[in-house]
């Protein structure tokens, strides 16, 4: 697929200002697009939209077909008629600065609860559009509602704890369970009604204004979710729910016991006896929710590290090789050219990068990479293909503010040695970067927020294998001077990334 040379701003819709503790799908995000097409942005790039479950991790969903409930707004609601300016003046106050999970999560259930009861009493109870939407995503709905409802139920317990019968789903538990908690479970579908229905009209708004929108599928879905309690058989457990094998990634200079992930592998040769189904309705799922589709860990399509089930650490594993290939031959004869950008950092393959560049898939450049302790001159743009996504940092990254920070503390040459590729010697070098990636041959650059406001560690997404405080970090309009527009706006006009070709000059 061919892809236009443009510009964005990597931010996950938690992260935008506003009441009520998280940044939600309403007003702001609206204001968001409308400040995308201010700074000439054509890209809108967020992590997967999944209701997160363990460490508030967007890459640990409940499912990967679902909406995130928390980016539910409550004014739209309001608006609607489901909820009164009494219930949002009932709401406690949040430090808008980080999102408190734990007390957010409480609170707004309660908030879209009552919102739930007065759809049921406005006497919408389940409208035509309500029941369209259900009938037509029943394939995965039904499954996730009443997982969710069965693990409320269940004190928020892992499935494996659930009474055996729902637990495994042996014969007629399914329909038992759904009359037990009828009211848990349609509030599930509501839920999912009320976000794909705030998401489509934002989606709508940003492809109107000329913003494109970049999803992300994590390559392997959580343990506990309704994707691997309803399909158990094409996922490494056995019948009692134990994990036969586990992801993971080998040793590296990143660890001596490499990397222990937990998330349960493919079993693929059931997964091609109904030529991939179940990925071609992920796949074409993400692609009604966005635009373009970022596959994490693009490289485990190819082949991937499998860990026996228990183990300690991710040392004794092995390599086993993945239909990638097939799988995406038969999703393209299905959804036809698939507009999708592979994570394919790390280690890669002359194999994996074959089947990137097969399909036509962008690969993915980070600035940082090429100027830290490991530093690799492949990142280094004037060894970038065309066909690639430059970003300054990623998720996992620290800002580029505090990367450089810290490298200049060390004193160990790497601050020195990027100060000399880029020529550069002034006080904002972060600035400078962000300029070489635009003038790059790269098809698309992505720029985090938080680089784009120029800010330190503290305003880090990330940190992995760190438990808690991960995923938090909002930003304010504040923090968004006149300059910013102006100055993006310029970048995109000189480098070509706003659509538009410039005039030849006559000579």
């Amino acid at each position: 697929m061919k892809f236009e040379r443009s510009a964005g701003i990597l931010l996950h819709p938690t992260s935008l200002p506003g009441d009520y503790g998280i940044g939600t799908i309403g007003k702001n995000a609206f204001h968001f697009v409308d400040f995308l097409v201010e700074c000439g942005q054509k890209l809108w790039q967020v992590f997967p939209l999944g209701p997160t479950g363990y460490g508030d991790s967007p890459y640990q969903s409940f499912s990967t077909f679902a909406g995130n409930p928390l980016l539910i707004d409550l004014e739209l609601l309001r608006d609607e008629g489901l909820l009164s300016e009494e219930d949002l003046k009932s709401i406690p106050h949040f430090n808008n600065n980080n999102i408190d999970f734990g007390k957010l999560i409480e609170v707004k259930n309660q908030l879209l609860s009552i919102a739930f009861q007065n759809y049921k009493i406005s006497g919408k109870s389940f409208s035509e559009e309500c029941s369209t939407f259900c009938e037509d995503n029943a394939f995965w709905l039904d499954d996730y509602a009443l997982f969710m409802a069965v693990k409320e139920f269940h004190g928020g317990k892992l499935w494996t704890e659930w009474e055996e019968d729902i637990a495994f789903r042996k014969k007629g538990a399914v329909e038992k369970w759904k009359d037990k908690l009828d009211y848990r479970f349609n509030f599930q579908k509501f839920l999912q009604y009320t976000f794909f229905n705030q998401w489509k009209k934002l989606k709508e708004y940003a492809n109107d204004k000329g913003v494109k929108i970049i999803g992300d599928i994590p390559i392997f879905i959580a343990y506990d979710s309704s994707d691997l309690w309803a399909n158990k058989s094409i996922f490494t457990v056995d019948d009692k729910g134990k994990q036969i094998t586990i992801a993971g990634v080998p040793p590296d200079y990143f660890s001596e016991t490499g990397q222990l992930w937990g998330n349960p592998l493919y079993k693929w040769k059931e997964i091609e006896k109904d030529n991939f189904s179940w990925w071609k309705k992920r796949i074409q799922k993400t692609l009604e929710l966005v635009d373009i589709v970022r596959i994490d860990h693009f490289r485990g399509l190819d082949a991937y590290w499998e860990v026996p089930g228990g183990a300690p650490n991710a040392i004794k594993g092995n390599w086993i090789k993945a239909p990638g290939r097939k799988m995406f031959e038969a999703i393209k004869e299905e959804l036809g050219e698939l507009p999708i950008i592979a994570e394919d950092l790390g280690v890669i393959t002359p194999e994996v990068e074959k089947l990137r560049d097969d399909f036509g898939f962008q690969g993915m450049k980070i600035l940082q990479f090429a100027f830290g302790e490991e530093g690799d001159k492949n990142f280094l743009p004037h060894n970038y293909e065309k066909n690639c996504v430059v970003f300054t940092g990623s998720h996992d990254n620290d800002t580029t503010v505090g990367f450089l920070k810290k490298k200049k503390k060390k004193n160990s040459g790497f601050y020195e040695w990027a100060q000399r590729y880029l020529n550069y010697y002034g006080d904002n070098i972060t600035l400078e970067l962000i300029r070489v990636a635009y003038a790059s041959v790269a098809n698309f650059v992505v720029i985090p927020m938080q680089d784009i406001l120029g800010l330190g560690s503290d305003a880090r997404m990330n940190f992995p294998g760190k438990l808690g405080g991960n995923w938090n970090w909002r930003f304010d309009w504040n923090q968004v001077n006149e300059y910013i527009p102006f100055h993006y706006k310029k970048l995109t006009e000189i480098y070509e990334r706003n659509g538009k070709k410039k005039k030849k000059r006559a000579c």
